[in-house]
């Protein structure tokens, strides 16, 4: 068997494991060093490539992916900065819990360290921020070594896919010549175990009956709980927490990530206003809890985690089934490690019916005054941010999926997105909150699910203009809205805004761009609005389009802070009335 030869068989064993592990879809950063696996995996009739020649663009477009499908992508690209440009994108599917499978090839051992062309050291080059590294061995034909192959293509992608599911790093040594023998009939016929060398089966994480007693006694005796759901990515947790709820009458904190605020289950005890009320001392005073139950990470809102820290001696149950540690306050007194869905489920026969509903009644008015107060927005006939999201809950069609910004767009969607029955499903990269690769992430959801929407700001548009190039190549429909307040908005409300000598020049950072013709470069079609009949009219127009569709929403960021600023006096003023029994 020539190296040819061998090389074709090593790296089709792999691949077609990894199709028996269930794989679908691959990202492919054009390159030399990866040009056998990249031929061998264009071969596969059951894989999907997409090539992306952007490499940072490309690995977002791969999270985006496996955030929406919930299922392993593939990365693939040569060797040198190629694989530099993934760190990003790592770095957040690592935080987020996103499974990524990123293939990186590399020179031989012989050429490395020795001044080789498009050379570095790729040898847990993300280090921590993959779940697991595997530098192969250089490509054999042999028995054994096409064993090995299949094995370590079922381990990864197993191991991208428990939980807490994330990165894994599979470095592949390639000698020259590097073009693989396509000759063969067909290349990915195993003839042992045909069907899959390995099968990995992973159940949930549960609690024996003994702990779940423990926790449902404690729970009894707390009548004025309080259920924290923050980022969670689970099909059946809406009707799980609900009914968790319903036996505790404990209220529920919604994060708009918690996919809580919209659907077709219960409402009754999901509160999503609580960003602006808890500004209010009164009303933090007024809704002190005595236990907190707490899934998916950390809410996005900063109001809240200064609640948290308010009420540090109320014990606090955090059960997260990737057995991590999201306690960034500090505050944990019970690390839960189980399946939420199967914690809420076990735990619910072993609870009482708690008949003290008036804790939640509390939590109930305070939210029904602030999202009446809040409902003010719509009264600004001026183009704004603020009434832009509390307009979207209309605007967006049912079982659509909105992908959001970061910086101000998501603290946005937190306070103004309300309750609905739209099974709307939201989505945002807020492992490491980066703007980096937004609309990559927003069209590489969009293979997924359809109809997506994107909201981000100029300046996150403007980071990943490179990402538009796959909604051209793949006919990916993508509408965006783009907030443009020509500059970093989110700095207007942080301590340095205070400081003016040097702040526009460090912090508000304007653009002055003109965005139309990059969208029209990509294929897209463009509209700039200055009126909320306009906005309405361009976004209906969306519906009906094909491909890339972008409306710039022109704002100001002296007056979007200013209308924040005058709906939470707002807010707080009828709060404080109304706990002071003021009429």
């Amino acid at each position: 068997m020539n190296h040819q030869q061998a090389l074709t068989k090593y790296i089709a064993s792999f691949v077609a494991e990894l199709i028996h592990a269930g794989v679908k879809d691959v990202v492919v950063s054009p390159g030399s060093r990866s040009t056998p696996i990249a031929m061998i995996m264009a071969e596969h009739p059951d894989l999907r490539l997409h090539i992306h020649v952007d490499e940072r663009s490309a690995a977002f477009f791969a999270l985006g992916m496996a955030k929406a499908s919930r299922n392993p992508t593939v990365l693939l690209c040569t060797s040198g900065t190629a694989a530099a440009n993934y760190f990003p994108a790592i770095a957040e599917a690592n935080l987020s819990r996103v499974p990524l499978l990123v293939i990186t090839a590399d020179r031989p051992h012989e050429l490395r360290d020795v001044g080789a062309p498009q050379a570095m050291d790729q040898v847990n080059l993300y280090g921590k921020h993959v779940k697991w590294f595997i530098e192969m061995s250089h490509p054999e034909g042999s028995k054994e070594m096409l064993r090995y192959a299949r094995t370590v293509a079922g381990r990864a992608v197993a191991t991208a896919l428990s939980s807490p599911a994330g990165p894994v790093h599979l470095n592949f040594p390639l000698r020259e010549p590097l073009v693989p023998d396509l000759t063969s009939e067909n290349i990915f016929i195993m003839p042992e175990r045909e069907k899959g060398y390995v099968h990995i089966e992973q159940g949930r994480l549960a609690l024996n009956e003994n702990q779940l007693r423990s926790i449902a006694n404690e729970l009894n005796e707390h009548k004025n709980g309080l259920i924290v759901c923050g980022e969670i990515d689970h099909p059946t947790f809406a009707n799980a927490i609900t009914m968790l709820a319903a036996k505790l009458q404990y209220p529920i904190i919604a994060d708009p990530l918690s996919q809580l605020r919209s659907g077709n289950h219960e409402f009754v005890h999901i509160i999503e206003s609580y960003d602006t009320f808890l500004r209010n001392d009164d009303a933090v005073s007024h809704l002190a809890p005595d236990v907190i139950i707490r899934f998916g990470a950390m809410p996005i809102s900063k109001a809240f985690s200064l609640f948290m820290k308010k009420n540090e001696q109320v014990p606090q149950f955090v059960v997260d089934g990737g057995e991590g540690w999201r306690d960034p306050s500090l505050l944990t007194t019970n690390m839960v490690y189980c399946d939420e869905v199967e914690f809420c489920e076990s735990l619910l026969p072993l609870l009482k019916e708690n008949q003290d509903t008036l804790f939640l009644e509390k939590w109930q008015q305070m939210n029904e005054i602030t999202k009446a107060a809040l409902f003010r927005v719509k009264e600004n006939e001026s183009l704004s941010e603020s009434r832009l999201f509390y307009e979207l809950v209309e605007l967006l069609p049912d079982g659509a999926t909105l992908f959001v910004g970061n910086s101000m767009p998501i603290r946005d969607v937190d306070t103004f997105f309300f309750n609905n029955q739209k099974s709307i499903r939201i989505m945002a990269n807020r492992g490491a909150n980066g703007i980096d690769g937004v609309i990559s992430s927003a069209l590489g959801a969009g293979t997924v699910h359809k109809p997506m929407y994107l909201v981000l700001g100029d300046l996150t548009f403007f980071h990943d203009l490179n990402g538009l190039i796959a909604s051209k190549l793949y006919h990916i429909d993508l509408s965006v809205i783009v907030l443009n307040n020509n500059g970093g908005g989110i700095f207007s409300f942080l301590p340095q805004a205070s400081h003016p000598q040097h702040f526009e020049r460090l912090f508000g950072t304007p653009l002055d761009l003109d965005f139309e013709p990059a969208v029209s470069m990509y294929g897209g079609t463009f509209s700039r609005v200055s009126t909320w009949m306009e906005l309405t009219s361009s976004f209906e127009q969306t519906l009906a389009k094909e491909g890339l569709s972008v409306i710039e929403v022109p704002t100001k960021r002296d007056e979007n802070l200013q209308e924040h600023r005058n709906l939470w006096d707002y807010v707080s003023r009828e709060i404080s009335r109304n706990l002071r029994g003021e009429s």
